[in-house]
C-alpha cells in the first residue's frame, strides 16, 4: 500500500485516482500509522517550500517521514514541490530546512523566458527504473518556479529551460519527479505503475 501524504498542499486526490486506474493500492492520510505501515510513501505538493515544511511539522508527520525513508529505507517518491522537499534546503524559504535526503539546494529560475514554467516539455532520462517501458524524450506536465541544479548527481533525467535543470532524481529508496505524473497523460501513469511495482 502506498501512503498518500495529505498535508493540504497537494493534488492528493489526483494521484489517488491515478492510482486507482492503476489498481494500485493507495491511501490519502496525514497520521503517523498509516505512513509507518505503507509500503511506499508519496508526497506530492504544490505551493512554498516553507508552508509545506511548516504544515509537516504541524501534523507531527515530518520526522516520522524522516524516519521511514532515512532510517527504514521505505521507499518514497516526492512529486514537483514534494521532489523539492526532499533537498536540505530551498532558496524560496530561507532558513527553512527540507528533509535533507539529497544534499541539495533547489533555486529559482534565472532566465528570461516566464516563469513559473508551467506546461509540456520533454525530458532526456538515463533508463532510472522509474522510467522503465518510457521513451526517451517524452513530454510531461510542469508548473514549477523553483528546481534542482543540472549537474545534481542524483540526477535520472532533465530538460532545458533557459538552461539544463533536473527534473527527476533518484537515490536508493529516494525518488523525485519535478513534473506532474499525474497530469501527463500516458507515461505519467507508467511512471507511477513503475513506483507503485517496486
Amino acid at each position: 500500500m502506498i501512503a498518500i501524504v495529505d498535508y493540504g498542499m497537494g493534488n492528493a486526490t489526483s494521484v489517488k485516482k491515478a492510482f486507482d486506474a492503476l489498481k494500485i493500492k493507495s491511501l490519502i492520510t496525514s497520521t503517523k500509522k498509516d505512513i509507518q505501515v505503507a509500503d511506499k510513501i508519496l508526497l506530492p505538493g504544490v505551493g512554498s517550500f516553507g508552508d509545506a515544511v511548516d504544515a509537516l511539522h504541524k501534523l507531527n508527520i515530518f520526522q516520522i517521514i524522516e524516519e521511514e525513508v532515512g532510517l527504514k529505507k521505505k521507499p518514497i517518491l516526492g512529486i514537483c514541490l514534494g521532489m523539492q522537499l526532499l533537498a536540505d534546503s530551498s532558496e524560496e524559504s530561507i532558513g527553512k530546512k527540507g528533509f535533507g535526503f539529497i544534499n541539495t539546494s533547489c533555486k529559482k529560475f534565472d532566465i528570461t523566458l516566464k516563469v513559473p514554467h508551467v506546461g509540456w516539455n520533454n525530458i532526456t532520462h538515463n533508463n532510472s527504473i522509474l522510467f522503465k517501458n518510457i521513451p526517451n524524450n517524452s513530454d510531461f506536465y510542469f508548473v514549477h518556479s523553483y528546481h534542482f541544479h543540472s549537474s545534481l548527481q542524483e540526477s535520472s533525467s532533465s530538460l532545458e529551460y533557459g538552461y539544463t535543470f533536473t527534473s527527476s532524481l533518484e537515490s536508493k529508496n529516494i525518488y523525485g519527479v519535478q513534473f506532474h505524473p499525474e497530469k501527463s497523460q500516458k507515461y505519467g501513469l507508467e511512471l507511477l505503475k513503475n513506483f507503485g511495482e517496486l
